[in-house]
């Protein structure tokens, strides 16, 4: 008898997860309360875990067509001198791609249509019990061998279930934006790499997506008087980063999205029929770049596990939790623990960061769940490249 899952929200979790579960035998029906599936955001980083996640679902060749990718990761100070540098994309070296979120969107929606997953928009789920009941904010209601509630991090789903949750609503946050790419602020070495600048507690990325498009990421307290709204205040933020200012120039006038960062750690991933995925589970703050790659890892083993032979269902979501929490949580410490550098005066933090820079084990650290695989069976391997 065929095995029916009810996916509730169309991100990349949820995306990624119903292409899997139907690769794998499952009727899918994802469910996504907006009137289109579209990407939310500007740039993301893909590292080797998201690619392979990406490659499982058959989304590999399409979301990484045009994507950029750099030689290097660069930490720098407020003028420009590097702190420490990561190499990627070499031989035995972590792949890190950089692309545009809706492409990646885009590219998981075709997979999920050749997989067969049915696709329903405007489908607001208002709840969803441990027998696999979900009911919609319309009335209807469907039930299902699985739910996979992907609904973010403010899911209303993961709230109803009981489950105890730890969350926290940091001090920082991200203004995100697409601005043009220019000439004027790097050489074309510095050009395609992917730098990270500090000045007092605010940080600023740089990443290239494509040939004419650069993804910022403005770092910042929530209380910062340079953002208001859907505006930033370009004078205050080249007073604080001069060696950029025509870059940050571009930003004049382009609207943004602004986000709190947060941490949401949860009693249980499951309950009854019902798992939880990507923020809904387990939100991080993007220091690492590892929220959707998390997300895609968890979803292609939480699709392997369920698919075991002779193990029910509650098992199959025990032993997921239980070969996937640690890594995924190991993860979510060493982002959230980034946080405290925004706290660091420049003239303790710069020679911290170049310190640290010089040991291998700060690397690793940070470059851990790139190494994750999801496996076929569910399980997840962590090796080097």
């Amino acid at each position: 008898m065929g095995r029916h899952a009810e996916v509730i929200g169309g991100g990349i979790g949820g995306l990624t997860a119903a292409t899997a579960l139907a690769i794998d035998g499952w009727t899918v029906r994802l469910h996504e309360r907006q009137p289109e599936i579209r990407a939310v955001g500007a740039g993301i980083y893909v590292w080797d875990n998201g690619l392979a996640a990406l490659d499982a679902v058959g989304a590999f060749e399409e979301a990484t067509r045009g994507a950029h990718i750099g030689p290097a990761v660069e930490a720098r100070s407020r003028t420009g001198r590097t702190l420490y540098r990561i190499g990627i994309n070499g031989p035995g070296q972590p792949r890190c791609y950089t692309l545009l979120r809706d492409r990646l969107i885009d590219a998981l929606v075709r997979a999920a249509g050749r997989a067969g997953v049915e696709l329903v928009t405007n489908s607001r789920a208002v709840r969803a019990d441990p027998d696999g009941t979900v009911t919609f904010d319309d009335g209807r209601s469907a039930t299902a061998d699985l739910v996979v509630a992907a609904d973010g991090v403010h899911s209303r789903l993961r709230d109803q279930l009981g489950i105890a949750v730890r969350r926290k609503r940091m001090r920082q946050g991200a203004a995100r934006l697409m601005v043009p790419a220019t000439d004027d602020c790097f050489t074309p070495e510095d050009r395609v790499k992917h730098l990270e600048y500090f000045q007092g507690s605010r940080r600023l990325l740089y990443t290239p997506c494509t040939p004419d498009q650069i993804y910022l990421a403005l770092v910042a307290d929530a209380d910062d008087p340079s953002i208001t709204g859907t505006t930033v205040d370009i004078t205050s933020w080249t007073r604080g980063f001069p060696g950029i200012a025509p870059l940050l120039r571009t930003a004049e006038g382009i609207p943004l999205r602004w986000d709190t960062f947060e941490y949401i750690r949860l009693a249980s991933w499951s309950r009854g029929r019902v798992a939880l995925l990507g923020d809904a589970a387990h939100a991080q703050p993007p220091y690492l770049g590892q929220g959707g790659g998390t997300a895609m890892t968890n979803a292609v083993s939480l699709a392997g596990t369920v698919g075991r032979r002779g193990m029910s269902l509650t098992d199959a979501l025990t032993a997921w939790e239980r070969e996937q929490r640690p890594d995924v949580e190991r993860t979510q410490r060493m982002s959230y623990r980034m946080r405290l550098l925004n706290a660091v005066p420049d003239v303790v933090r710069d020679p911290l960061l170049s310190l640290a820079g010089r040991s291998s084990g700060f690397a690793d650290a940070q470059l851990a769940a790139t190494r994750l695989r999801p496996a076929a069976n569910g399980n997840t391997s962590s090796k080097k490249e």
